[in-house]
């Protein structure tokens, strides 16, 4: 059965961050996922999991300047030395909080940008952030971002993000499979799980076109998380969504799956 992380960057968006682990946890959750831990007391953020009695999963190295449009610098030329900073700054809070698969932002190509140089740069940064997260088996994931969510974006495509991990060459590399960006390519989900099912370690799911409930819109959610479960993935299935209203009121999809 798929096992549901709640993302708590977007979901119980009505309370203050700290107190969401409980949140979920009372609606049936058993482990969370966020974006960045890194305006929060690493100490805060561990005593709320254990209160909570949850596991954390995932979250994203350090992306640069957020507020001024920034979104990673794991392929911007130039950049290396704040890329590698952040992610010895992220294996330090995922060895504190007891989690063990990191998430790097590509960041945006500017316009005119040198693409072969950003993906050297990429590749590259790849590397070393695996062989140091490698020192403390940590995995390091990649995710597609479609470029109607994140326009610009340097990875784009399931294909060219195990492009770029063939290249890296690293035991310790995968790819995050986020079935909302790539339902903007068309509604087949599991022929690209199955092309790169190897490389796949984490999966997230929202609603699709508006991004809420998996059960709004168009997204064969129910189908695809049950063809999932029959080939094997055993990973977990990130709730990466905005909820159309109060949390706990939209989780009648997730019932069957929640508090496994």
């Amino acid at each position: 059965m798929p096992r549901l992380a709640a993302n708590l960057s977007t979901m119980f968006g009505d309370a203050p961050f700290l107190d969401r682990f409980a949140r979920a946890a009372k609606a049936g959750f058993r482990a969370v996922e966020f974006q960045f831990p890194y305006a929060f007391e690493v100490a805060d953020i561990r005593a709320r999991l254990s209160d909570s009695d949850m596991q954390l999963v995932l979250f994203n190295t350090p992306p640069g300047d957020w507020d001024s449009g920034e979104r990673g610098l794991a392929a911007l030329p130039g950049r290396e030395n704040g890329f590698r900073d952040g992610v010895a700054r992220a294996i330090d809070t995922a060895l504190d909080l007891g989690c063990r698969r990191l998430h790097v932002m590509a960041g945006l190509a500017a316009p005119n940008a040198d693409a072969p140089a950003m993906r050297r740069t990429f590749v590259d940064n790849l590397r070393y952030a695996a062989q140091f997260a490698a020192m403390s088996e940590i995995e390091i994931l990649i995710e597609p971002i479609s470029a109607e969510s994140i326009p610009g974006y340097f990875l784009t495509s399931i294909d060219q993000a195990a492009d770029i991990l063939d290249e890296a060459g690293e035991e310790n590399l995968f790819i995050q499979y986020d079935l909302y960006h790539r339902s903007f390519a068309g509604p087949e989900l599991i022929g690209p799980y199955q092309a790169h099912a190897e490389r796949i370690r984490h999966i997230q799911i929202a609603g699709w076109p508006g991004r809420h409930e998996p059960d709004i819109g168009e997204l064969a959610w129910r189908e695809t998380l049950e063809e999932l479960d029959v080939m094997g993935y055993d990973g977990f299935v990130g709730c990466e969504y905005v909820p159309a209203g109060r949390t706990e009121d939209g989780l009648g999809w997730a019932r069957p799956w929640l508090g496994r």
